[in-house]
């Protein structure tokens, strides 16, 4: 049995009483989605969080099975500045994928093993409000097509959901008041929504621990860390690539009224639970920088 294993003890669980009635976003994405190890520890955790009345909300990705489903399709896959290229064949197949396949097997998934969850779209009661988005690049001005970003939340569907129990799973697709869909990085899409919640944690569920001072190290993985230490790791090149704006959306969530940010190996079996009982990953705070 390992140390992490161990620390799931009955005294550990009851410490999750705490948090009774409080309400947890969590991004759900990564190789956890491949990972069928994974996935069942996360749903154990989830039923434990529900059973103790937490309120959950999550938010999922689905970027590796809309590459798979572009190339069966024969669509190109395309990116600029880290976002998918998304013209109009290639929304409708993101769209598809997410709000269909993904949300669906996800949704059942937590059905069948008892819990009340509800599969919705961003565009379901206008829970996602978006509107187009440009990428600079070299200076230039770029349109990628249908790619978005959140203007509001409707969060009394939401709220709605969570007062009669049931476990609301959002892709993030969001549509504007002309009826267009767009394709939302589901980061952003999961900090606006907890922001918009006031949520007491936003989990951001990733393949790493957390944040190193480097990354060669695991003994400099640090337990947590401001927005200006964020920024100064950003302009030293430590933080790098896509965790800039994984790291840009945990401070945005804390920005717009989440109360708590963590960092999460979703790997890791009851990564979830662990992170929560023990405060594993790393913790952003607030604290200097783009507050």
């Amino acid at each position: 049995m390992s140390n992490q294993e161990e620390s799931l003890n009955i005294e550990s669980l009851l410490k999750l009483s705490e948090f009774k009635g409080k309400t947890f976003v969590i991004k759900y994405g990564g190789s956890i989605m491949d990972n069928a190890e994974a996935q069942s520890a996360f749903i154990e955790d989830l039923k434990l969080l529900n059973a103790m009345g937490v309120n959950l909300v999550i938010v999922h990705g689905g970027g590796p099975e809309i590459s798979k489903w572009l190339q069966k399709a024969g669509v190109e896959n395309k990116w600029v500045k880290g976002l998918r290229v998304t013209d109009s064949e290639t929304m409708e197949i993101v769209e598809m994928v997410l709000s269909g396949s993904v949300n669906k097997k996800l949704t059942s998934n937590l059905s069948i093993n008892g819990l009340k969850a509800i599969g919705l779209s961003g565009k379901d009661s206008n829970l996602i409000n978006a509107r187009k988005t440009y990428v600079e690049d070299d200076g230039a001005k770029v349109d990628i097509g249908y790619v978005g970003e959140v203007v509001s939340i409707n969060k009394e569907v939401i709220l709605n959901l969570l007062d009669n129990d049931y476990i609301p799973v959002i892709s993030p697709v969001g549509g504007d008041s002309e009826g267009n869909s767009y394709n939302i990085n589901a980061d952003y899409a999961a900090s606006f929504i907890s922001g918009a919640l006031e949520a007491d944690k936003f989990l951001v569920m990733t393949d790493i621990d957390g944040v190193y001072t480097d990354i060669n190290d695991p003994s400099t993985l640090l337990p947590s860390i401001t927005a200006a230490e964020v920024n100064h790791l950003i302009d030293r090149g430590v933080i790098f690539g896509g965790m800039i704006p994984k790291m840009e959306c945990c401070m945005d969530a804390l920005h717009k009224g989440t109360k708590g940010v963590h960092l999460i190996d979703g790997r890791k079996k009851h990564g979830l639970l662990l992170n929560i009982l023990t405060e594993g990953g790393t913790k952003i705070i607030s604290g200097g920088g783009n507050e």
